[in-house]
């Protein structure tokens, strides 16, 4: 297998992943600045045009990032990063479709269409005029969300899971882009700092 890297959170969750896993696999590195996400030959690699890819082999590539880690969980169930029952998987996977659509989205198209405007404008449609909504709708439901974690460990009570990478990677992004923590926010703050010394945090960075 080989992971095609670049910058960003997106490759950022699969690195967490794999630090967390112990899982060593050769990358190949992308260069999103210079747009060679969008050209051949990684285009024939990934038509969606997007980091990471997991190259299984020559005939199999798969991309986006939850059906990676889903696909990495199956080779290595050990440690259990989505769960080890039918419940707990249920539930790792509720929150990361909770956290993906509400936080991730929202925030990451906020940031496309303001501060990464110059980079994003030739490659997506863009729409200014909503980011700093998007950016609003982001931070709202972070405070939906710390509010409901408030006395757990993790976002799925005390099991370290890929709800917490997803979330991290993008929330350690956010802060880089001018989406600070709210420091009302104390669960989420209290949260991110644990997971910040974890060694993956690191590894991944």
């Amino acid at each position: 297998m080989k992971l095609y890297d670049s910058i960003g959170p997106n490759p950022r969750v699969v690195k967490m992943f794999l630090a967390e896993k112990g899982i060593d696999l050769p990358r190949h590195n992308i260069d999103l600045l210079a747009g060679e996400n969008r050209k051949e030959p990684y285009t024939k690699v990934n038509p969606h045009g997007t980091t990471p890819a997991l190259e299984i082999d020559e005939a199999l590539v798969i991309a986006e990032i939850t059906a990676i880690c889903e696909y990495l969980e199956e080779l290595h169930p050990s440690p259990p990063l989505i769960g080890e029952t039918p419940m707990q998987r249920a539930e790792t996977r509720m929150w990361v479709r909770r956290i993906d659509l509400n936080i991730v989205e929202p925030m990451t198209n906020g940031f496309r269409y303001a501060e990464g405007l110059g980079m994003f404008k030739d490659r997506v449609h863009c729409i200014p005029a909503a980011a700093a909504d998007l950016k609003a709708i982001a931070q709202e439901k972070l405070t939906w969300l710390d509010g409901l974690i408030a006395g757990r460990q993790f976002i799925v009570g005390d099991r370290f899971t890929l709800a917490d990478i997803l979330l991290y990677a993008f929330l350690d992004f956010g802060t880089q882009v001018g989406q600070s923590l709210n420091p009302a926010n104390g669960a989420i703050t209290a949260w991110f700092e644990r997971v910040k010394s974890r060694a993956s945090a690191a590894a991944s960075a």
